[in-house]
C-alpha cells in the first residue's frame, strides 16, 4: 500500500480517545484510522509509569506490525506524559503526536488569569506536566485537581458516579465564574472529560471557558503529514473509515462510539 494511503493509529486507555478521534476525523476527512482502546488494562491515570510505558509499547508494536500505520496519535494525556518521549526515540522517523493539557491557551485567553485543571493523578504528577506548568507560572494561577475515578466512571457510563465526582471535584477547586478572583477557565486534562461537559456545566456555569486538546492534536497531525507529503486523497465516510479494537469490553466501546460519535462501530477484541 502506498504510504499516503496507510491508516493513522490512535490509542487511549479506553474510550476517552474518541474525543480526539472525533477531532481527527473533522480535520482529516480523507484519512483512515485504527483506534485501540486499552480498556483491559485501564485506568492509566491511576497506575505507575512502568505500566503505562509497557502498554504504550505493546499497542504501538501491534499498530505498526498488523496495520502498517503511517503515523501515531497518543490520544491519552497520561500515556503522552509517561511514554511519548520513548516512543519517539524508538520509532523514529514515524510521526507521533501526543496530547497535553491545554495550559498554554488557557493562560493566554483567561481574563482573570485563574485557571482550573482537571486531570488524572498520573498526568498531574508527571515530569512533563511539571515542566509545562513551571513555564507558565507567571502567566496565570492554576488550581490543579486530580480526578480519581472519573475516567473509569465515564468508561462505564455510570451517570450517578459521574455526577457525584464532577460535583466533588469542581467544588474542591473553588469558585468558578467571570468575576475578579474567580476561575473563568477550566482545562479538561483527560480525553474522557469532554464527554461530560454538560454535567460539568451544572457546577461551573455556562460562561466559563472549557478547553480540551483534541483539536490542537488534529491540527498538528495534519501539519506533520502535510510536511511529509503523506496526506491521503479521496473523501472517506466518517463511520466507515475507522477500525475499532478493544483489549477489554468490546460492547462498551461500541456503545460509546454510538453515544458520543453517533457511529455504528464494529469492535474487534484484541489480546495483546
Amino acid at each position: 500500500m502506498a504510504l499516503a494511503e496507510r491508516p493513522i493509529g490512535v490509542f487511549d486507555s479506553g474510550v476517552g480517545g474518541l474525543s480526539v478521534l472525533r477531532a481527527l476525523c473533522a480535520e482529516l476527512p480523507n484519512e483512515r484510522f485504527v483506534y485501540v482502546a486499552d480498556s483491559g488494562h485501564a485506568p492509566y491515570g491511576e497506575r505507575d509509569d512502568s505500566h503505562v510505558i509497557e502498554r504504550s509499547r505493546a499497542i504501538t508494536h501491534h499498530l505498526r506490525q498488523q496495520h502498517d500505520i503511517k503515523a501515531l496519535v497518543v490520544a491519552c494525556n497520561t500515556a503522552t506524559a509517561a511514554a511519548i518521549h520513548l516512543l519517539r526515540e524508538e520509532l523514529a522517523p514515524l510521526p507521533i503526536v501526543g496530547i497535553e493539557p491545554a495550559l498554554k491557551p488557557a493562560a493566554a485567553t483567561s481574563q482573570n488569569k485563574r485557571v482550573g485543571v482537571m486531570a488524572t493523578r498520573g498526568t498531574l504528577q508527571s515530569e512533563k506536566f511539571r515542566i509545562l506548568l513551571e513555564g507558565l507560572k507567571e502567566k496565570a494561577h492554576f488550581t490543579l485537581q486530580p480526578c480519581d475515578g472519573l475516567a473509569i466512571a465515564i468508561e462505564r457510563n455510570d451517570t450517578t458516579k459521574i455526577g457525584a465526582l464532577c460535583a466533588e471535584y469542581t467544588g474542591a477547586m473553588g469558585i468558578f465564574g467571570m468575576s475578579s478572583g474567580e476561575m473563568d477557565t477550566l482545562v479538561l486534562g483527560c480525553t474522557h472529560y469532554p464527554f461530560v461537559e454538560q454535567v460539568l456545566r451544572q457546577y461551573i456555569g455556562p460562561d466559563v471557558q472549557l478547553l480540551e486538546g483534541g483539536a490542537p492534536v488534529a491540527r498538528q497531525t495534519r501539519r506533520l503529514l502535510e510536511a511529509a507529503g503523506q496526506l491521503a486523497k479521496g473523501l472517506q465516510q466518517p463511520s466507515g473509515r475507522t477500525a475499532f479494537f478493544s483489549t477489554g469490553d468490546t460492547q462498551a466501546l461500541m456503545e460509546s462510539a454510538k453515544r458520543w460519535l453517533r457511529w455504528d462501530a464494529d469492535v474487534t477484541a484484541l489480546n495483546i
